[in-house]
């Protein structure tokens, strides 16, 4: 991934002291009317805060799901994923364990018991202590990924403010990448969200071209302007920034949801008491998250050394007015798959593969001063038959008793990646017997 290899200074060390000072000039800034930050929501903001710039990937904690001021301890890890999960499992077992034993007795506690009675202070009470003992939970540390994040930023900067305002959006929305993506153009998530805004198929659809041979979730410049633009629905619908925040996470359908059933648009009534179903963690952190986001990004040198911020690449982009195979354009153009693949992310592996053809009417990007003659000319110097009317003909497949993907992937002579991206096959790779699977021609 880009610019995961930069060797960045440590970060400065933590001190309580300088952390709350940082946190009280962060939050002068960010108090204003669009983006309001409750008191009841502080110690959430502060909880997110630490995640960003205290403690990396190699860290985390073990905290309360419901009161992010309780951190119980700060764990760290080795980095190997099955000793990891089960060191974790036992400090969870350990502090319900504890708590289990505060909920019903007091007296004769050891110092690790007093310790975690101590975080709750005395006036908690035994039904508190004991729904904590369920409510632990394990938060990964993500201050090396958002300081990875700060120096990739510095690609999509200028384009993503240009899109704001165009749109009259306010600024502090460029830092909603930190939260979903860590500013990673390859970020994929389990549940299929891609890019560095993190857009779902069926959301992006909306919006963008999404295929087989063209995902333009994993294009930084259209999917800024797909996430502007729902950014700017999600706030006429909910009529409130944290609430079309928190739709961008849960859907504004939902947040339309817990807002009636309330009675209240104000934020942190909705994340301290909706219980919607399926308004879990995630949803409920989302505009605390951001908020944290905001005020790191604003003040990077408060939480981070000294980074090195990716300059913006101006482009020349030329549209195709036919559909061309990718080498073609590569040889026109005097270069190689891996410098045009960093700068036209939308086109998939069929492409790159020579399966697929560029599309037509598809924009490629050059950087300004690659080309050795001016990028109009290079393309119609290209010969005529290079170019073709139609996309490559697919192939069809029906799906028959025993067939798994892997097996066709490997009769047809593709990758699995392949024929899941053609099929919108989620990971699991689900078919079932009778289903047509389309497969690019070799």
């Amino acid at each position: 991934m880009p610019m995961r290899d930069i060797d960045f200074p440590p970060p400065l060390s933590f001190h309580p002291l300088f952390f709350c000072l940082s946190l009280f000039l962060s939050m002068a800034t960010l108090a204003n009317e669009d983006f309001p930050q409750p008191a009841e929501l502080e110690p959430d903001v502060n909880f997110w805060m630490r995640v960003y710039s205290e403690i990396d990937t190699n860290s985390g904690f073990i905290h309360d799901v419901y009161n992010l001021a309780m951190v119980y301890e700060t764990l760290e890890l080795t980095g190997q994923r099955r000793a990891d999960e089960k060191f974790i499992s036992a400090a969870k077992g350990r502090y319900a364990a504890i708590l289990e034993h505060l909920a019903s007795d007091r007296s004769g506690l050891n110092a690790e018991q007093q310790r975690v009675l101590s975080l709750w202070g005395p006036e908690v009470t035994n039904t508190r202590l004991r729904n904590a003992a369920t409510d632990l939970r394990f938060q990964r540390g993500q201050s090396d990924r958002f300081r990875e994040g700060l120096a990739r930023s510095g690609e999509w900067h200028d384009h993503i403010a240009r899109v704001l305002a165009e749109r009259n959006l306010p600024p502090e929305l460029a830092a909603l990448p930190h939260v979903e993506s860590s500013f990673n153009p390859e970020a994929y998530s389990s549940v299929g969200a891609a890019g560095i805004w993190q857009f779902t198929r069926s959301t992006g659809r909306r919006y963008l071209q999404i295929d087989y041979v063209v995902d333009e979730r994993m294009d930084p410049f259209a999917s800024t302007v797909a996430a502007a633009q729902l950014l700017e629905y999600n706030y006429q619908l909910t009529g409130t920034w944290p609430l079309a925040l928190t739709a961008y996470n849960h859907g504004a359908a939902g947040v339309r949801r817990a807002s009636k059933q309330l009675g209240s648009t104000d934020i942190a009534d909705i994340v301290r008491n909706y219980k919607g179903r399926s308004f879990g963690f995630a949803s409920r952190n989302f505009y605390v998250s951001f908020l944290a986001a905001v005020q790191i990004s604003d003040n990077p040198s408060r939480y981070f050394a000294a980074y090195k911020r990716t300059q913006p690449v101006q482009y020349s982009q030329v549209e195709l007015p036919d559909y061309l195979p990718i080498d073609s354009f590569a040889r026109a153009f005097n270069t190689n798959f891996t410098v045009l693949k960093s700068h036209n992310r939308a086109l998939l592996d069929p492409v790159w593969k020579g399966k697929k053809h560029i599309p037509q009417g598809y924009t490629m990007r050059i950087p300004q001063g690659s080309a050795a003659a001016d990028p109009d000319e290079l393309l119609a110097g290209i010969p005529a038959n290079q170019w073709f009317d139609e996309q490559t003909p697919d192939l069809f497949h029906k799906v028959a008793p025993g067939d798994t993907v892997s097996e066709i992937a490997s009769r047809y002579g593709h990758s699995i990646r392949d024929v899941a991206a053609m099929n919108d096959l989620n990971k699991r790779y689900r078919i079932r017997i009778g289903q047509i699977l389309r497969l690019p021609l070799k």
